[in-house]
């Protein structure tokens, strides 16, 4: 017993509870840290000589929340809404039994406390909070499907308002030290080294063991619960704006409106019954295990570098090189300053290299505006960021990093030019978004030091960077590419090789059938808004005008040159054409595309799409709509996974959610197709062949997986 907490008494009678899970860096509420802490409890409450407890951690960090390795699998095992619900009332019993003991109890958070740890904080009679800015308090679960199963919609709501305890549940809001202290959900904040000093302080003054909910005659902060006409019309709006948000895919925000809704009209012990029957409901259903399995076991493995090969040192860079100071170059640049290297970025002329570096102070700009940053830390960055015209400044250079433009005589040209004055040593990197790496790799005199890294734009906010494997690419560099990866603070995905590698690929699919749908005249308000109602973040036809229809053309006719009269141009291209060659209309960077783009006003769709392509009289279900667009996508993951471009399905999920916004509910482009059943996902797909065309066709390879009923994402 105690394995996972070391249980002492002091001569003043004061017990220390400190968490240390063996193995991990970090607490989780695991089954056995649970148990030890129930053992505790008792322990205190029986033992006369001990007069309070205070609970900390032996770890940098104090509870990271559950052990989601425990909850991510419980759909897949057939957990029940009532298992689920015995789980979060077995762990919200054990945070009761502490504060209705009759003995105070202190907690000394040292650090990062989140989910289930700041319930547990909540659940203690005093807390103490270290005063360091890394520190946070927070309850995310509704990011991963779940709702706060231990107390927290319960405790928050009663501690601090309901108003501002929602603001917290639903946007799964991070409380800085000064932050928590300000809002009353810390009652101190200390130095690191006094932290057990201040908790242990307050237990030896004769403290009240009683939480204010439990004193009677108590009154809600601002009011009694939801029965105020202020908190009534913070539900209502609250439920009108999550409904809108969420267009009713995650199922997690409303559940947790409905806790706090109908918990807090009633005493604190049916309010944990009814928030743990909420939780049963989350837990148990796919969206939960979707999110928690993407969006936070495998995520989390991705940035540890789980895809890094075995054997290689690890590398740091010091210096790099940026080809090309456009939009992607720097905003490289800028990701590479902020992580501590030097920056040469190199363009063909010094104006176009100055306003690359522009680009960061800008953003600098703005982050000392916000209070993020200030004019010293500014200074410092874009010192790091050397503007150049000149090759010989490369020399050093650990790490290339081209982004010129999408055209392969080019991309050979400055390939060349940068090996003659970098070191043997260095790792060359192309920033292609659809170019195949092994192409590329040939214009190198060191193929095996050759990778791909797609970045995302704004490169400064995309999350993902997409590693792609040439033939010839060899461990070392696809190990340092990662290492730079996991320097810069990005989640990786590694792939190989192919045109449009993964994510343009998939990607792409999506904007080709929304424009598909525009000229079959499908309405293009109807297009639009099936895809937010989807989950996506915007429309097919707001995408292609963001990413410009000029980038399509020139990347299609360069994929078109590349494979001669095998090359079978998309069903959506003939609008593209017409949009750039014919109209003019070439996306928002040049003022006019499939949307007006009014200075100072908001965008509309063009109004000439009505004359261009007529609206048919008889327009599809929503559905079907939806359906096309979340079908294709999935679709060509497949393929891609079929063909060996994916080796990983956690790889297509996290790469669909975080390289373009496949809706995260779905879990990814590949749990997707497990969520809708792979034999119901075939026969959809054989009706769209039918409907649409070849485009949806399945091959024998899918068909025979899914005539074996085999998932993609195994338990």
């Amino acid at each position: 017993m105690n394995n996972t907490i070391q249980y002492t008494v002091d001569s003043d009678g004061i017990a220390t509870l400190m968490l240390d899970l063996p193995g991990k860096s970090m607490n989780v509420l695991c089954d056995a840290l649970i148990s030890d802490l129930a053992a505790c409890i008792e322990k205190v409450v029986n033992d006369d000589a001990v007069k309070g407890a205070v609970i900390a951690s032996a770890k940098p960090a104090f509870v990271a929340g559950a052990d989601l390795t425990e909850l991510v699998t419980a759909y897949d095992r057939g957990v029940t809404i009532q298992q689920g619900y015995e789980w979060s009332k077995g762990l919200s019993g054990v945070f009761r039994r502490m504060e209705t003991c009759g003995k105070p109890f202190a907690v000394a958070i040292n650090g990062l406390a989140l989910g289930g740890g700041f319930e547990l904080c909540l659940a203690c009679h005093y807390r103490v909070m270290v005063d360091h800015p890394k520190a946070q308090l927070g309850l995310p679960e509704v990011t991963i499907g779940l709702l706060p199963g231990a107390g927290g919609t319960q405790r928050l709501p009663r501690l601090i308002g309901t108003e501002k305890a929602l603001g917290v549940i639903l946007q799964g809001k991070k409380l800085r030290p000064k932050e928590a202290l300000e809002l009353g959900v810390v009652q101190e904040i200390a130095p690191a080294d006094e932290l057990l000093e201040r908790a242990r302080a307050w237990l030896l003054d004769e403290p009240n063991p009683v939480a204010p909910w439990d004193v009677k005659g108590f009154r809600f902060p601002g009011g009694a619960g939801a029965m105020t006409p202020k908190n009534a019309q913070t539900f209502m709006v609250g439920t009108s704006l999550v409904a809108g948000m969420t267009q009713h895919n995650y199922p997690a925000p409303i559940g947790a409106l409905s806790a706090v809704y109908e918990g807090c009209i009633t005493p604190m012990d049916t309010g944990l019954d009814i928030e743990s029957q909420y939780f049963g409901e989350l837990v148990s259903g796919v969206v939960a295990r979707n999110m928690m399995r993407s969006l936070f076991v495998n995520k989390g493995a991705a940035d540890k570098l789980v895809r890094r090969p075995e054997g290689i040192e690890k590398s740091k860079v010091t210096r790099l090189g940026v080809l090309g100071a456009g939009m992607m170059g720097a905003g490289i640049a800028y990701v590479s300053a902020r992580a501590g290297m030097q920056v040469v970025l190199l363009d063909t002329d010094i104006e176009g290299a100055e306003r690359g570096k522009a680009y960061s102070e800008g953003l600098l700009s703005k982050a000392i505006k916000r209070g993020y940053s200030t004019q010293e830390k500014a200074d410092a960055l874009l010192g790091l960021i050397h503007p150049t015209t000149d090759y010989a400044d490369l020399e050093g250079c650990e790490l290339i990093i081209e982004a010129v433009f999408e055209n392969r005589e080019i991309k050979a040209a400055v390939t060349a030019k940068t090996e003659a004055v970098i070191p043997e040593s260095a790792i060359f990197a192309s920033n292609t978004s659809t170019l195949p790496i092994t192409g590329l790799a040939e214009a190198s005199k060191r193929p095996e030091s050759f990778i791909g890294l797609h970045f995302f734009s704004p490169v400064d906010k995309m999350p993902l960077v997409e590693l792609i494997t040439g033939e010839k690419s060899s461990d070392e560099a696809i190990a340092r590419g990662l290492d730079y990866i996991q320097q810069i603070r990005k989640t990786p995905i590694v792939v190989n090789d192919s045109p449009g590698f993964y994510t343009s690929r998939c990607f792409s699919t999506s904007t080709n059938e929304g424009m598909t749908m525009l000229a079959e005249g499908v309405n293009p308000a109807l297009i639009e808004n099936a895809a937010k109602l989807a989950g996506l973040p915007v429309g097919p036809l707001a995408v292609m005008d963001e990413v410009t229809l000029d980038l399509g053309y020139k990347i299609t006719m360069q994929n078109a040159k590349d494979q001669g009269e095998s090359y079978v141009f998309d069903s959506g291209f003939p609008v593209i054409r017409k949009f750039v060659e014919e109209l003019d209309r070439k996306g928002k960077r040049f003022g006019k595309g499939f949307y007006e783009y009014p200075e100072g006003e908001k965008k509309y769709l063009w109004p000439g799409l009505a004359e261009l392509y007529p609206v048919t009289e008889e327009q599809p279900p929503v559905q079907e709509v939806i359906d096309r667009l979340l079908y294709r996508q999935a679709l060509e993951t497949v393929r891609c996974f079929e063909e060996g471009v994916l080796e990983h399905p956690a790889d297509a999920d996290i790469g669909s959610i975080f390289g373009w916004g496949f809706p995260p509910w779905t879990g990814g482009t590949l749990s997707f197709v497990d969520t809708v059943g792979i034999q119901h996902f075939v026969a959809e797909c054989d009706r769209m062949t039918e409907a649409y065309g070849p485009r949806f066709a399945v091959s024998d390879w899918l068909r025979e997986r899914a005539e074996r009923g085999e998932s993609f994402h195994q338990v």
